[in-house]
């Protein structure tokens, strides 16, 4: 008798265990699954502006606030929704429970497959909390498998006089090497003689002085490697390799760096990552097809309209903004020539993905702020409902000291199609520049 309840209480303790760490991959990917964050006086369908911005100063990261509160910008808030990622990156985290484990210093990680790494809530007494939620972004189901914005429209744009100074056209392509769930093949695309775990590649359409400039970015798999990017420039007709300091100079003369990128465009073992807290913040998640948007440019011959901007400058885009369930994350550069002193990004804790972030200069002073808006994929283009992929629909990225931004209006498009392996090769540029 004693040897049966000693062999039910093991199973019992093992089916507590199993729901546990079922509930750890549950409470990381359906954060909403219970209840909705509420705020004291906040509802959905009002708009935050001066009037009213210092009752809401708590959910609202500090740059924003200022900025509202000057009356450069207002913020239409939306209701809370799910944005579920794909069944197989939630089952291959799943799969890969308890078996991550970062090495011994930063850029070291062990036993990951697939999936998000590190799903548990993180801990304030974990001393490397911040690089653990750093790898969920960099293995983040971010554009999925692959996917392109065919095209991307940036424009520079002067805060005081709202002139819009340049607009250049892309096509950016993203591509994962490793770490694969949806796309065929899975898990890794093979061979892969460079060991690579992404790649991303840029041409530039228009206008003509840049157009055929092109960008190729090798991330591998060895964090403690250094990317290897390069250039090619079309007025040279050659492929230049980037000195490692090039990606933190202005890309075609933005206000972005390539390591500005999706909010952060680099190695884990750039940055010291310093986990600063859990909270609830508005932040731009929406359903595309249901905004005011952009009759005037850009529409597409299928009828896509990019999202429209406003505010001061028109740096701002005419977005709604969810109450969500954020992580705030301060990188600091280990390189002491970075011109950054630090990055506080504020991670979207059920997608990962960095819709807020905000730089700081060397010396300390407030110097940009990034925007990168979420749309939902069930609401977005045919080609990406289902994708289980938080699509990145506009950005703004706002130099406060220059009175300067350039935004980006989207057309995200998940389709394997677009972004082919061959794409991501310099032997592709030559071709291509040729």
């Amino acid at each position: 008798m004693n040897n049966n309840i000693f062999r039910l209480s093991a199973l019992s303790l093992a089916l507590v265990a199993g729901a546990a760490s079922a509930d750890v991959v549950e409470n990381s990917f359906q954060p909403y699954a219970q209840s909705k964050p509420s705020f004291n006086g906040l509802s959905v369908g009002m708009t935050i502006d001066k009037s009213n911005v210092a009752q809401f100063k708590e959910v609202i990261d500090p740059a924003f606030f200022s900025f509202i509160e000057k009356g450069w910008a207002e913020l239409k808030v939306g209701e809370t929704t799910s944005f579920d990622l794909n069944p197989k990156y939630v089952e291959a985290t799943r799969n890969g429970l308890d078996k991550v484990k970062l090495g011994a210093k930063p850029g070291q990680i062990e036993g990951w497959a697939a999936g998000r790494p590190f799903p548990q809530e993180p801990d304030a007494n974990d001393p490397r909390a911040g690089e653990k939620l750093a790898w969920n972004y960099k293995y983040g189901y971010n554009w999925g498998d692959s996917a392109a914005i065919y095209p991307f429209y940036w424009k520079y744009r002067d805060m005081n006089s709202a002139k819009v100074e340049r607009t250049i056209k892309f096509n950016f392509h993203f591509l994962n090497f490793t770490g694969r769930v949806i796309q065929e093949p899975t898990p890794a695309i093979t061979p892969n003689p460079s060991q690579l775990f992404r790649g991303i590649y840029v041409n530039v359409l228009e206008p003509h002085d840049v157009r055929n400039t092109q960008l190729l970015i090798h991330r591998a798999e060895d964090d403690l490697k250094r990317d290897n990017s390069w250039l090619y420039l079309g007025f040279q007709r050659r492929v230049r390799r980037l000195a490692t300091g090039q990606v933190t100079d202005a890309f075609l003369g933005s206000d972005l760096m390539i390591e500005d990128f999706e909010g952060y465009n680099g190695r884990i073992s750039d940055m010291k990552w310093t986990y600063k807290g859990t909270r609830f913040m508005l932040m731009p998640f929406y359903n595309h097809n249901e905004l005011a948007l952009d009759n005037e440019t850009h529409k597409d011959n299928d009828g896509y309209k990019v999202v429209a901007f406003g505010g001061q400058g028109g740096c701002f885009p005419n977005i709604t903004w969810q109450l969500r369930k954020v992580y705030e994350v301060e990188a600091a550069p280990v390189d002491a020539s970075h011109p950054l002193s630090k990055r506080v990004h504020f991670m979207d804790a059920q997608t990962f993905t960095v819709p807020r972030t905000v730089s700081y200069d060397r010396k300390g002073a407030m110097w940009k702020t990034f925007t990168i808006g979420q749309a939902h994929p069930d609401h977005h283009l045919p080609v990406n409902k289902g994708s289980g992929v938080s699509i990145d629909d506009s950005f703004s990225m706002i130099d406060v000291q220059a009175m300067h931004c350039t935004t980006g209006q989207f057309k995200g498009i998940v389709d394997p199609k677009l972004s082919p392996p061959e794409m991501f090769s310099v032997q592709h540029m030559r071709a291509t520049g040729n």
